[in-house]
């Protein structure tokens, strides 16, 4: 019997979309734009296109779900601070490919103030952007930055006659990225949401995995589940790394056998409402961890569950990174594979072949999602309501130095953890991790 679908959360609604619009203008100069465009499609082959995605930014701001759309927030306009241009509608294209909203979709669905057709949009823009002194856009993006040039020197073109181009243009992302980083309450929810697909779909997967199966096998189980559940998708490219396979960071080939005898890594997430999930759990394709897995893997699940611990306002991403360096670097020299003081390791960066990268990022629409993790120039303070990863792991190369039990394991382990005014909220924790419920688990297949 497959299981029910779990109920969806109720989506982010116009007026916190209005209120994100509203926050953002207000900390721009009064005579400022945005011009931010939304996600093209883009053709996969011939005239096969990969899935559509709308940008991240422009959904945060709007919600809008189609391609070729650009957005421009006009402060104190008096017909209307926010103008979206959208596609046309037209029958003979919508029979093929959908329906579109349109100008008129747009306002009714979307709450935005004023929209029109893309055909307009060369039209409109100039005089829409005249006498606004400073444009805000995304100055990473070519095709906003092309276009931002081309309507300034066309204003510029008509100066004689009065027309005021911009004199500047400002990058959007500070402002924007930092508006992004503390998320609502709405927000969570679809975030808890994503994290609940996501942690199914990983218990079904451990649950599926056995000895002859291939690493696809279990990627098949993950995203079935996801799906299932109303995400539409992994948030990122599944990675399902048997044995050595689990010591390459972005393993994304999933197209090896499972072993009896060696570990599997899984780090997979759904997608849900663009929202991110993203989860790591490592367990054995046989059931049991042997003794040197298991050694490793409870030197990386201390350092996780005490750095999960250490989530709380006020403390840094810096903070909790130094103390999982520390206890992995201990764990290491106690079971021999580092020698020496652990200061003294950490210092000469002799964990670092071992342990390659960071502790946390920043979890939201983007699995790395934005936001400085810097502040004034100092290690960033978390706040309530900022959303991270804890994901320390030890990757040991297979190579003759290694003691032969410990050579080409990976292990990572991790979990999505929102700062709260008291602490955190693991919102992750569905999925066993302790070396006795995982093996539990896996004995009720």
């Amino acid at each position: 019997m497959l299981p029910e679908p779990l109920p969806r959360p109720e989506p982010i609604g116009n007026d916190e979309y209005r209120e994100r619009r509203r926050t953002l203008m207000k900390r721009l100069p009064a005579d400022a734009a945005v011009l931010l465009p939304g996600a093209s499609l883009v053709t996969r082959s011939r005239d096969s296109d990969y899935p559509f995605r709308q940008r991240s930014d422009l959904h945060y701001l709007t919600g809008f779900p189609e391609p070729e759309a650009l957005l421009l927030l006009l402060p104190g306009r008096s017909d209307g601070e926010s103008v979206l241009f959208c596609q046309d509608r037209d029958p003979t294209l919508e029979a093929w490919t959908g329906r579109r909203l349109g100008a008129e979709g747009a306002v009714r669905v979307y709450g935005i103030d004023q929209a029109f057709g893309n055909a307009e949009r060369d039209e409109r823009l100039e005089a829409l952007l005249d006498g606004r002194t400073t444009l805000y856009l995304p100055l990473d993006d070519a095709e906003a930055l092309a276009l931002a040039e081309e309507l300034r020197g066309r204003l510029a073109a008509r100066e004689r006659r009065g027309a005021r181009p911009p004199r500047a243009f400002a990058d959007l992302a500070p402002l924007l990225h930092e508006q992004r980083l503390i998320k609502s309450e709405s927000e969570l929810a679809l975030m808890r949401h994503a994290a609940e697909i996501s942690a199914l779909g990983h218990v079904r997967a451990m649950r599926a995995a056995r000895p002859g199966l291939m690493e696809y096998h279990l990627q098949a189980e993950l995203e079935h589940e996801f799906r299932w559940h109303g995400g539409s998708g992994p948030a990122y490219d599944s990675i399902v790394g048997g044995g050595a396979n689990a010591c390459v960071l972005h393993y994304i080939e999933n197209d090896k056998p499972l072993r009896d005898g060696e570990l599997v890594l899984i780090d997979a997430g759904a997608e849900f409402d663009l929202y991110a999930g993203d989860i790591t759990r490592t367990f054995p394709v046989g059931g049991r961890f042997g003794d040197a897995q298991r050694e490793l893997y409870e030197v990386v699940l201390a350092a996780q569950e005490r750095a999960v611990a250490s989530v709380r306002p006020g403390t840094t991403l810096r903070e909790i990174h130094d103390g999982v360096l520390r206890d992995l670097t201990a764990g290491l020299i106690r079971l021999g594979l580092l020698d020496g003081e652990v200061e003294a390791r950490i210092e000469d960066d002799s964990i670092k072949r071992f342990y390659l990268h960071s502790t946390s990022h920043w979890l939201g629409l983007d699995v790395h999602d934005v936001g400085d993790y810097r502040h004034e120039g100092e290690p960033r303070p978390l706040l309530p309501g900022m959303v991270l990863t804890i994901e320390p792991g030890l990757y040991l190369p297979d190579e003759e130095d290694i003691p032969a039990p410990y050579r080409g394991i990976g292990i990572r382990i991790e979990d999505d953890v929102a700062v709260t005014t008291e602490g955190c909220e693991v919102l992750t924790d569905a999925v066993p991790k302790r070396v006795a419920e995982i093996e539990a688990l896996l004995a009720m297949q």
